[in-house]
């Protein structure tokens, strides 16, 4: 069966193109429209559609505030339009905390020039969130609305004395795992010098939930690879700081390993970590599908570190971060899966499980918890 779409855009001209380019799919069908927040929930109470594609600033109504309503009343898989900004990244990330599951960027000169890559890649998000676990999501409470003014990192030293509250992982039924798999073990208790952290679709609010379980003190340096554009890494870095006891930050060329510091590996770049502990940004390889890509870094950590890595794969489309744990696993050290259940995307973690690379599976909510017993 095609997948059916809701467009919803202020934009006559980005309806129709991004109508245009969907129903060229012979498996996607459009099967409304909206220009704004209000008409887009209404359509979705009314066509019941696979999945919405959304943009932020309309009249009427803000996608932000259309996505909760939509999350509330009928859960279906949302894919934000949003600009390459510092603003449009905050905006972008508060629609995925909102409920949306995955986002692109607004650029009519790529619709433009590229006209089949802006094709391949939409489609491909389209089927891709139709097959997500989001829509199960039931939310018990309003989303708290974003703050007026963009979100600025406090300093290192100011941290909150408790961690803002996270919306809990989509709920899914409950489905056979792909392929038999360690499931919930207690932790190994080590002494790990670095704890590795790579997810993409489904990441940010993920990585949110884990990160703000761990204590200020906690005992290990940690990297983060999430898959993201460049203008968007600053910022979920910002957001992470302040929502987290722990410090965290967009890595930088010469960075340090630190106990209690996360280093978000930046967008378009390519993070590797030494084995004196620091941090080296490489340019982004154009012959690689992803900048920053989970296994560079994992496998950097795995030559560093040998056995005193502990990674842990989360939510997020295709393979990236399996050959990674490989060579991470060779070596000695563990990783850590995400389950099916608790999955935005089971996709990244699925590849690890199949094969046969994953010491334990957890659900996102036992993530946190677990890894403050397991580092000592």
């Amino acid at each position: 069966m095609a997948v059916k779409v809701l467009v919803v855009d202020d934009s006559g001209f980005f309806r129709r193109r991004v109508s245009e380019i969907l129903s060229a799919d012979a498996s996607i069908q459009v099967i409304g429209t909206a220009t704004n927040g209000r008409e887009a929930i209404d359509q979705a109470l009314a066509l019941k559609p696979d999945v919405i594609t959304m943009d932020y600033e309309m009249p009427m109504m803000d996608g932000i505030t259309a996505v909760r309503h939509i999350m509330q009343r009928c859960p279906t898989p949302v894919l934000m339009f949003s600009s390459l900004t510092h603003e449009g990244a905050r905006v972008t990330l508060d629609a995925l905390d909102a409920g949306a599951v995955d986002f692109l960027p607004k650029n009519f000169e790529d619709i433009s020039r590229n006209p089949e890559k802006v094709k391949q890649l939409l489609c491909e998000k389209v089927h891709s969130i139709a097959r997500s676990n989001r829509r199960y999501n039931h939310f018990s409470a309003p989303v708290a609305p974003p703050a007026a003014s963009p979100a600025v990192s406090p300093s290192l030293g100011n941290r909150p004395s408790s961690p803002a509250p996270v919306r809990s992982a989509p709920a899914a039924p409950a489905a056979a795992a792909a392929s038999p798999a360690p499931a919930g073990p207690a932790p190994r208790r080590k002494s790990y010098k670095l704890v590795a952290i790579g997810t993409s679709t489904g990441g940010p609010v993920a990585l949110q939930q884990v990160l703000s379980q761990l204590p200020a003190h906690f005992p290990a340096p940690l990297v983060l690879i999430q898959h993201m554009p460049a203008a968007f890494t600053k910022a979920f870095a910002e957001r992470l700081d302040k929502l987290c006891k722990i410090r965290v930050k967009e890595a930088e060329d010469g960075d340090l390993l630190r106990p209690g510091l996360a280093l978000l590996a930046p967008g378009g770049k390519q993070m590797m970590i030494d084995g004196r502990g620091a941090v080296r940004i490489l340019p982004g390889d154009e012959r690689l599908n992803y900048k920053p890509s989970v296994d560079i870094t994992f496998g950097s950590a795995a030559k560093s570190f040998n056995d005193k890595v502990l990674a842990v794969v989360l939510t997020g489309m295709g393979a990236d971060g399996r050959e990674g744990a490989r060579m991470l696993k060779q070596g000695g050290s563990q990783i850590w899966a995400q389950d099916e259940a608790s999955c935005v995307i089971y996709g990244m973690p699925m590849a690890v499980v199949k094969a046969a690379l994953a010491d334990a599976v957890y659900s996102l909510d036992d993530i946190g918890r677990h890894l403050v017993e397991a580092c000592v």
